[in-house]
């Protein structure tokens, strides 16, 4: 990774982790530049009232992103679930209650901070069917080929390599697999420099893949019925948009590379299990 790359992952980590603790010390957080903390398009007001309801209100609190996944990666019973970016889990531990006892739904966070108060949220949720994952989404620490769903709230975008997220998703996920995801999205007419004009990269903006390049993206790591279906403005030619996309049932080659064989306790890493 290139120091540039190192610095805006610290920033990012710093930033979230600041988040955290402000949520446990009893505040909110809000992913975003200011203006866009004052007109809501970020947070906990995009999950409908009665999910807001039954969640531990720390979970609430600390929803960063600039959607609901749960809402539109059609969750069923049974499925494994991935989290890229779990932040305080939210989206965890809905995604566990929709993919019922049968189902697992796994969180990935880099920030320990985050990772400690998904924790406490999946205790206080009396959630038996969670588990979090310290790791990176660049490397995701499961094996290829075990998740059914990838779902993701508006952090990819805050990755300075978009490409091995979208590898490594491809890989996690079993052949049919698919991803439901939120993200930022610039128009294809905003160059980066416009981007970075409209906010900073730990606000979710200056980062963010225009759609074309998005697409081009998930077509290279080998996805295909790739749809980007934006839902709201966040900043000028910057939008929300709901991201879908599937890895063929026949998918083989150089998208499914080994990778220690493992089982439920993915793979030996560092885990934080409920």
């Amino acid at each position: 990774m290139s120091e540039q790359s190192t610095d805006l992952r610290e920033t990012v980590r710093q930033r979230y982790a600041a988040a955290a603790v402000q949520v446990t010390e009893g505040g909110t957080a809000c992913c975003g530049p200011q203006p866009v903390e004052a007109d809501e398009k970020f947070g906990s007001t995009l999950y409908a009232p009665d999910e807001r309801d039954t969640l531990p209100a720390e979970a609430v609190a600390a929803s960063l992103g600039c959607g609901n996944p749960t809402a539109v990666a059609e969750l069923r019973e049974g499925e494994r679930v991935l989290d890229l970016g779990s932040g305080g889990g939210i989206d965890v531990l809905l995604s566990g209650r929709r993919v019922g006892p049968t189902g697992k739904a796994y969180g990935l966070d880099m920030t320990e901070e985050m990772l400690a108060l998904a924790l406490a949220n999946a205790e206080k949720a009396g959630a038996t069917n969670v588990e979090f994952l310290k790791g990176t989404i660049e490397s995701i620490p499961l094996p290829a080929n075990t998740i059914d769903v990838v779902i993701s709230n508006c952090v990819i975008n805050l990755s300075a390599d978009k490409p091995a997220v979208f590898a490594e998703t491809f890989r996690v996920l079993k052949p049919g697999g698919r991803i439901g995801v939120f993200d930022i999205v610039a128009d294809d007419t905003l160059t980066t420099r416009q981007r970075a004009e409209r906010g900073d990269y730990a606000g979710c903006i200056a980062g963010a893949l225009s759609f074309a390049e998005y697409r081009a993206g998930l077509e290279a790591a080998g996805f295909t019925d790739i749809e980007i279906t934006p839902t709201h403005s966040v900043a000028g030619g910057m939008h929300s948009a709901i991201v879908h996309a599937t890895k063929p049932t026949t998918a083989t080659g150089p998208h499914t590379a080994a990778t220690p064989a493992a089982d439920d306790a993915c793979c030996g890493v560092t885990t934080c299990q409920n």
